[in-house]
């Protein structure tokens, strides 16, 4: 990491990105498995705009750090949920996981759209690295970035609740069961595993997000 050519503005624009993006992910989380039924998020007091409820101390400092080298990876505090208390478990709990990756779509395309708003009214604003440059700029990364990490089908990782879900029964109990038992660990694995394969190769498991991520950047951008 090379803290010699980050600035103040930097940190400042990625951290108020991050708070949004991980707060907003979990709320939403809560929010849909509260509509469909299940108290536990409510009584956890998870289901508040209170965005501070929603962050985990280690998960956050890792999605700050890793987002000043150019990526972005980490977590919020994990949405406690019962999908047996939703009206419909199977499809109201998939609901419920796709809302937060959703969510920073969500958030990436408002960030661009006032990105092309500025461009085309004051462009002047946008020049050279200004604060707000850097802030619409990082709320399109980084939450594009999120919305594809979390889709890997993988540990704790929404992908992995989603691709489970869409499993027939006997090999959606063993997938979970795998997963509670070696999800994390592998996850760990890869990413570390990716960070030195990386540095050697020049190609890793982020080269893979970052494909389908550049290119939805770009379209949102219209650059």
């Amino acid at each position: 990491m090379d803290f010699a050519a980050i600035n103040a503005n930097q940190i400042i624009a990625i951290i108020i990105v991050i708070f949004l993006a991980i707060g907003i992910h979990e709320y939403c989380h809560a929010k849909f498995a509260d509509l469909a039924g299940d108290p536990t998020p409510r009584n956890q007091g998870r289901v508040t705009l209170n965005l501070t409820n929603h962050f985990e101390p280690v998960g956050t400092m890792m999605m700050v750090l890793t987002a000043l080298v150019g990526f972005g990876i980490g977590w919020g505090k994990p949405v406690p949920m019962n999908p047996g208390l939703m009206k419909n478990p199977r499809w109201d709990y998939f609901t419920a996981v796709l809302a937060g990756p959703v969510s920073n779509l969500i958030q990436a395309a408002v960030w661009a759209l006032i990105f092309r708003i500025v461009a085309m009214t004051s462009p002047t604003l946008l020049m050279g690295e200004s604060f707000l440059y850097l802030l619409l700029l990082s709320g399109v990364l980084i939450n594009i970035r999120l919305f594809f990490f979390n889709l890997i089908p993988i540990g704790p990782l929404d992908g992995q609740w989603l691709l489970g879900l869409l499993m027939p029964e006997p090999q959606r109990v063993r997938w979970f069961q795998w997963h509670r038992a070696y999800g994390g660990v592998v996850l760990l694995v890869l990413v570390i595993g990716s960070q030195l394969m990386g540095s050697a190769i020049g190609f890793s498991l982020f080269t893979l997000i970052d494909l389908p991520s550049s290119f939805v950047v770009r379209f949102l951008l219209g650059v």
